[in-house]
């Protein structure tokens, strides 16, 4: 004997009209005791509604986009006790019932009501409700948490395969999966799966305005800093330092009529105490393998110094840094910045750093948060 039972939004505390963002079921499926049927959002907690029956979905009365509240009808569930024999199924009031032959199955999610029959042949495959946006694929099972952690990522759940329980999705099978896309280089105009792509936007519909094509400096550093934005974990930490004396004696040195020619500045000495730290503390030294599985640890000391241009910002490298005095690298700084500004360095040059610096002493301020030059690790 079977029974055709309603699905309401259960008691949900003080929320009213919360958002419907996602619909886990279609009719056909097959559900079980606690199998999420659809997903609410409100302006603090996301939550799946279970099923509090087993059986299968005859009928989905929520869309994505909808507002529900308690007592909101869901979805229909058609319950069946195994003992007894299957009859046609009961006709509620304004309900139609699904009822399948031997051939082939309905192309509507609802088919009209049909006249009892024998006992009732094996269910529809599944298909998809309307909300759901790809005709050909099934809708993935993933808790709210999960379904959240795509979102901010920009991972389409439907291209993730599940590891946990009936192919249900992962926090680690999303961050596979993330993890896997950007190893192929998938950029977000490419593929759905990676970073959602910008949308576009036509800025004239409110004023005047002007493109400006980049150039090609700006382009290549982009791509590169975005790339090293999503590869690489950042993490900042400031401090301060007494320089009183050390400012002292870059003013002497300054000073010298030897020197009269090179500007000595404290980024020279910033460069020389990095070296020092480097020697110290070999990590830092190190690059990633792209496998992920070593550290390579570096034996040599180039620091790069980023240079802003009217093109765009190159860094080009001091190298073997450990070597030379201050006054030697602020030389060689100077002289490397006036070609960088003059377009006249070589690839070569802007090669091989282990560390790379930012230096805003032209701008001032306190402190900031530079983006990592990948592959270094600072």
């Amino acid at each position: 004997m079977s029974d055709s039972q309603d699905i309401l939004v259960p008691d949900i505390g003080d929320f009213g009209n919360v958002d419907v963002i996602e619909v886990l079921v279609a009719p056909g499926d097959a559900v079980d005791v606690e199998s999420p049927l659809i997903t609410l959002e409100s302006d603090k907690a996301t939550m799946d509604v279970p099923s509090p029956v087993a059986g299968t979905v005859t009928e989905v009365r929520i869309a994505v986009g909808d507002q529900v509240s308690q007592g909101s009808l869901v979805a229909r569930v058609e319950t069946a006790e195994p003992a007894a024999e299957t009859a046609a199924p009961a006709v509620t009031e304004e309900v139609p019932q699904t009822e399948v032959d031997s051939g082939p199955p309905p192309k509507s999610p609802i088919p009209e009501q049909v006249d009892p029959a024998p006992p009732v042949a094996p269910r529809p495959p599944p298909s998809l409700p309307p909300a759901v946006e790809s005709d050909d694929s099934p809708l993935p099972h993933a808790s709210p948490a999960v379904r959240r952690f795509a979102r901010e990522l920009g991972a389409d759940l439907s291209k993730i395969s599940g590891t946990g329980t009936h192919g249900r999705i992962l926090t680690e099978d999303v961050r596979a999966f993330i993890k896997s896309a950007l190893a192929q280089g998938a950029t977000p105009a490419q593929s759905a799966s990676g970073i959602p792509a910008v949308p576009e936007v036509d800025f004239s519909r409110w004023g005047q305005v002007e493109a400006q094509p980049l150039s090609r400096i700006k382009k290549i550093s982009g791509r590169h800093l975005h790339r090293a934005w999503l590869n690489v974990p950042h993490v900042t930490h400031h401090d301060e330092a007494d320089i009183t004396e050390l400012e002292d004696f870059r003013k002497t040195l300054k000073n010298e009529t030897a020197y009269a020619e090179i500007r000595i500045t404290l980024l020279g000495f910033v460069i020389k105490a990095l070296a020092s730290a480097m020697k110290a503390f070999p990590l830092i030294n190190a690059s990633l393998s792209p496998d992920g599985e070593n550290l390579i640890l570096k034996r040599y000391f180039h620091i790069g110094v980023a240079v802003d241009t009217e093109n765009g910002l190159v860094v080009p490298v001091l190298r073997n840094v450990e070597t030379k005095g201050i006054v030697e690298l602020a030389g060689e700084l100077g002289e490397m910045s006036a070609r960088a500004r003059d377009g006249k360095l070589k690839p070569e040059e802007m090669q091989g750093g282990c560390i790379s610096i930012s230096s805003l002493g032209g701008i001032g301020g306190t402190s900031f948060t530079p983006i990592v030059n990948s592959p270094e690790v600072a």
